[in-house]
Order: structure tokens, then sequence, then C-alpha cells
């Protein structure tokens, strides 16, 4: 499956250094890194995806395998191979099933608060069950649309969150794939059974929010194992969503990150 793409780059784009790629979260959209995709692309060559069932991509059954080789299909489509990837949450459990299934197509690794390993998205099933249960009104506008998310979501950064996934106005509907997502939320939250020996030998980085539960010391050895040469780090004032809690500290690790990988 080819999926929706936003390429942006300096004018003379320095060939010998990867593209770097970004890969959004669950119920999140390529724009989500926009300002770091901003940021990165005066420099280097940057793609930031919409994985399948969400933003404009296309809507289908999902697990890691499936949303691997999709961005595999996209980056050799768009000549992106190999490339530095970055993924949060969702999207970093897709990143490290990609740099294991296809490693050579991967320069480098950015995993952002998740672990290889069943976990992550503690409430996010029951959630996406709720949403898809949600009767849609006739009519919205945004104040109606936060107000009607607000019956089963109580935090206002969620609700701003969701509200990119809806079509406002006469006859609203979701712009993702919800009824597929809520289908795939037992494998989303899972992490698939791999062969023996399978691993990743390039340089990854793993980072972890100070005040998230994403990534526990019992996650270690499975790091070590299939990424033998991770390493760990803490932004301490950050909680899951890393890169919007802390941007500057965020973005700091991600420069140092591209300089020495």
């Amino acid at each position: 499956m080819l999926l929706n793409t936003i390429e942006l780059g300096p004018e003379n784009d320095d060939l010998s250094q990867p593209p770097v790629v970004f890969l959004h979260g669950l119920f999140g959209r390529a724009r989500n890194f926009g300002f770091f995709q901003r940021r990165i692309a005066a420099t280097r060559r940057t793609l930031a995806l919409d994985l399948r069932n969400h933003g404009a991509s296309p809507h289908g059954p999902m697990d890691y395998p499936t949303l691997a080789a999709d961005v595999c299909e996209t980056l050799a489509a768009h000549n992106a191979l190999p490339a530095t990837v970055v993924g949060h949450s969702m999207g970093g459990k897709t990143a490290m099933m990609l740099a294991l299934s296809f490693p050579a197509e991967v320069h480098s690794l950015m995993v952002v608060d998740i672990a290889p390993g069943e976990g992550g998205f503690s409430q996010s099933h029951e959630l996406a069950r709720k949403l898809a249960d949600l009767p849609l009104p006739d009519f919205l506008d945004r104040a109606g649309a936060d107000a009607w998310l607000g019956q089963v979501i109580p935090e206002k950064s969620v609700r701003d969150l969701m509200l990119m996934n809806l079509d406002l106005g006469e006859r609203p509907r979701w712009n993702i794939g919800l009824r597929e997502i809520v289908a795939s939320m037992p494998v989303i939250i899972g992490w698939p059974d791999l062969q023996p020996g399978i691993h990743y030998d390039g340089p990854t980085l793993f980072v972890a929010g100070g005040r998230s539960h994403y990534i526990q010391p019992d996650n270690y050895p499975a790091m070590r194992r299939l990424f033998p040469h991770y390493r760990l780090e803490t932004i301490p004032d950050a909680g899951h969503w890393v890169h919007a809690q802390a941007p500057q500290a965020f973005l700091t690790a991600l420069e140092h990150f591209l300089r020495v990988a």
C-alpha cells in the first residue's frame, strides 16, 4: 500500500546523507512531526508518512509486519531507501519492525517512547471502541465537535488530537479508518512473535519520557537482543508525547542522533 507522504528538503540535497523519515503514533498523522520535519529539512531530505488508516492514506487491516511493508513500499516508490527512521509509539513499533524485517533499508533508527513487546496504548483500545460507537450528529463545527468528543475524552489535548481526524460541517465523518483501527487494536497493543536470532545491527536510539511508563527495565533484555547497539535517553519533563511536551529537548536529541548515527 502506498501511503500519503509529506516531503520536504533543501534545494540542493546532500545525497550522501540518508533521508529522514517520520512515523506518527496511533490516531496521529504525518504533520504531527511538522515542526521537527521543517527544522531537519533545512539540511536533509525528509519524508513524513500517514500510516494506513490514518491521515490521507488508504484503509485496511493492520498489524506491524503490514505497516512496515507499507512504509518500505512507499519509501521505495520515493527512492528514499535506505533511510533514518524516527517513529513515535505505534510508529515506533512500526519503525522497529521495518528495521528488523528490512535491515538493509534502515540506516539508523530512533524509537520514541515505546518498547519492542506487549504493552502501551493502555487506554486507546477502550477509547477507539467508544469513539466508533458514538453516533455522529448531522452537523458539527469545531466547538460542537469538542463538546461531542468530550462525552468520552476528558483531556483537552487528546480531544485536539482527535479533532484532526474529523471532517466537520454538514454530514461530519471520520477521515480515519476507525473501524479498522478498533479491529486491529489487539495486535497494535501486542508485538509479533519473531524468528530466533532476528536483530538489527544499525545505530538505534530509544527516547523515553521521564513521566511515561511505556519503556520499563523489564523491556531492556528484548531491546538488547533485537537492537544490540541501542542507547536509551530519557527526557525527564515529558510524558508519552515526548516531542509535543518537550519539543526543544526532543529536537536536541534528534539533531545529535542525526549527526552521530
